[in-house]
């Protein structure tokens, strides 16, 4: 079990990060024409807009939460909140926009698979990125009930630890989880699992997302008018040739051509 604990939770992440990294890398450069979302709008709109926005809402709060407590040294943090506040404070936030991105991929999966046109237009890694989507949702969900166990903070204080100690290349990350529930090692494993095959899914367009906020921060704006735009498709009429002028007889001398 040491061995298994040790191969999980201390060498797979660093497996993850880099063909996360270096795959995504590699995507963009050899093959920039897969990198998109493939969205299925034009097939069903309907469902899809409850859905995605449902899902998006709930896993961007969710990145942006998990990235902040589990990467932010405690020492940081404790002279406005102690440990256990900042457990439940994570339990009622991110048991609510967890149920929000539940009830969006369980949408999105439904759709995916009840709809045959969008089913047969769907390749296998869109509908097993959304079935691991939904299985990590319910698994971050079920985290909630184990938490309620221990609101002193202590395990919330491990798993920010272990995370610590992977992204800064420090020893005994993998001994601080030998105590934590199947749950929360399942909901881990699975969640590096997402970043191992990230490259080779729809997923990459996250990258996208994030290079386009640049758009939000600049210092113009580029704005087009009806006025303008007309007088940019106006096509200037064709000037008067020949042609359209009458045709007069015109009589030759015998032996000459018509020049």
């Amino acid at each position: 079990m040491n061995y298994v604990n040790q191969l999980l939770f201390g060498y797979y992440p660093y497996i993850c990060l880099t063909v996360f990294l270096l795959g995504s890398l590699i995507r963009f450069d050899r093959d920039q024409y897969t990198w998109k979302s493939d969205s299925s709008q034009l097939l069903r709109a309907g469902q899809l807009r409850w859905g995605s926005n449902l899902f998006h809402v709930g896993i961007l709060f969710l990145l942006a939460g998990h990235g902040a407590g589990l990467l932010t040294p405690h020492f940081l943090y404790e002279p406005f909140i102690s440990a256990g506040n900042k457990q439940l404070l994570a339990m009622i936030s991110g048991g609510l926009f967890g149920l929000l991105g539940f009830i969006g991929v369980t949408i999105l999966l439904h759709r995916r698979l009840s709809d045959p046109r969008i089913r047969i237009n769907s390749k296998t890694s869109d509908i097993v990125l959304l079935v691991l989507l939904w299985l990590q949702f319910a698994l971050g969900l079920a985290t909630i009930q184990q938490s309620a166990q221990h609101l002193d903070g202590s395990m919330m204080m491990k798993l920010a630890e272990w995370a610590q100690r992977i992204v800064t290349f420090r020893a005994g990350a993998p001994e601080l989880l030998a105590d934590a529930g199947w749950v929360f090692k399942a909901h881990m494993f699975l969640g590096m699992s997402l970043f191992l095959i990230f490259p080779f899914t729809r997923l990459v367009h996250v990258w996208s997302g994030f290079a386009t906020l640049g758009y939000v921060v600049r210092p113009y704006q580029v704005v087009r008018t009806r006025r303008s735009l007309s007088r940019t498709r106006t096509v200037p009429a064709a000037p008067a040739t020949s042609a359209a002028q009458p045709i007069r007889d015109v009589q030759l001398e015998p032996g000459k051509a018509a020049s």
